[in-house]
């Protein structure tokens, strides 16, 4: 899979998080210590990329910051942008059930249980 389709330097917000989302991260942030959350995805999963989410104290030197609320920065890595660029972050209550939902423009195919993303090759 390639990645070459997808500009990092698009004017498309990096990342977008809902209310909710912002409510339970700033919740989870507090909660872990730290002060900011880093988001990422890694090779994984049955479709392809998988994301995931570290609370840390500082960037890393690639990271970006996009601070989606006066306390909530969320950073991302240059190597990661362009598979996150355009995400939405959701906060979904489900019946008993509530979780991070995430609505990936770069996305073609998702697996079955929503964990994992794949996208389409540039070939």
């Amino acid at each position: 899979m390639t990645v070459s389709e997808f500009d990092p330097n698009q004017s498309t917000p990096a990342v977008h998080v809902t209310a909710p989302a912002i409510a339970h991260l700033r919740a989870q942030i507090e909660r872990s210590g730290r002060r900011h959350l880093r988001l990422g995805v890694k090779e994984s999963g049955c479709n392809g990329y998988m994301y995931t989410l570290d609370y840390v104290d500082a960037p890393e030197p690639s990271d970006r910051a996009f601070e989606v609320d006066p306390a909530v920065t969320v950073y991302v890595s240059e190597a990661d942008l362009p598979l996150v660029r355009g995400t939405e972050v959701d906060y979904v209550t489900e019946g008993l059930n509530a979780s991070l939902r995430f609505r990936n423009a770069n996305a073609s195919t998702y697996c079955g249980c929503g964990e994992s993303f794949a996208v389409a090759s540039a070939d």
